[in-house]
């Protein structure tokens, strides 16, 4: 339950004071051996979900941590797991009765208790995501993820870059027309569909550039230095690969929209 809703239903007088004070102190810190002290109250005060990631963990612990967070907030995101563990991690997860939704060409994770009922927490908020290639999929797909887990609908659209550029516009259209708060562009080799989508829209766009891309300026170098110097306004990017920071920055956004 996050704060809001904790707030809401004592006004309404469906929560006691006690019970809100149980509430709120349950939300704190959870420390897990001697590896992680979980920010268990981060969903309540921020919105966000716990994400966790799990690219230098231990196969033992990320399922500890992951128990604990879904335990807490009903939900919870694995991100960068090794590829070499990701079956693995989602069978353990799901054996404990979990909910898991991985991402499409992705090592990052959706995990849910399966009493937790995503439908009271989507916000009617909505972004657009974009992928210049499919090989960015992964990337778009670790935002797709998380904006999920903050109760963002997302409307994704992938293989749109600009080496086929009539490939963008239907895409565009529809995001406008669903009204999203937001757009996610994720894009590697120079990067350049960030600042296309951005001078096309009256929307707040996000870009991520990603280390797809080869010879001078490879590892996202080239498209990172792309979005950040971009003659578009409106255009806010993130670094290299980092799919989970746009999606919670992109759905923060949308949210703030639909709020009364």
């Amino acid at each position: 339950m996050d704060l809001h809703t904790i707030l809401d239903r004592f006004a309404n007088g469906s929560l006691s004071l006690s019970d809100v004070e149980k509430e709120i102190s349950i939300h704190a810190i959870e420390k897990i051996g001697d590896i992680a002290k979980l920010d268990v109250g981060r969903e309540m005060r921020r919105g966000m979900p716990e994400i966790i990631f799990a690219e230098n963990k231990e196969y033992r612990d990320i399922i500890r941590i992951a128990l604990a967070a879904v335990r807490h907030n009903g939900q919870a995101v694995v991100s960068r797991i090794r590829k070499s563990e990701l079956s693995k991690v989602t069978n353990a997860l799901k054996k404990k009765g979990l909910l898991v939704e991985v991402g499409r060409n992705s090592t990052t994770l959706l995990a849910s208790d399966k009493s937790f009922s995503r439908k009271k927490i989507m916000t009617g908020a909505k972004i657009g995501i974009m992928a210049a290639g499919t090989s960015d999929i992964g990337v778009a797909e670790e935002a797709r993820l998380v904006a999920k887990a903050m109760g963002c609908e997302a409307i994704a659209s992938y293989d749109v870059g600009i080496a086929g550029m009539h490939r963008l516009f239907p895409a565009l259209k529809e995001m406008v027309a669903q009204n999203t708060g937001a757009i996610v562009v994720v894009a590697g080799m120079e990067g350049a569909l960030a600042s296309v989508v951005t001078s096309m829209v009256d929307v707040p766009v996000v870009g991520v550039p990603t280390s797809i891309g080869y010879g001078f300026g490879a590892n996202g170098i080239a498209a990172l230095a792309s979005m950040l110097q971009s003659c578009t306004l409106g255009l806010a990017v993130v670094n290299i690969d980092n799919g989970v920071g746009a999606g919670a920055y992109a759905a923060s956004i949308a949210k703030r929209m639909t709020r009364k």
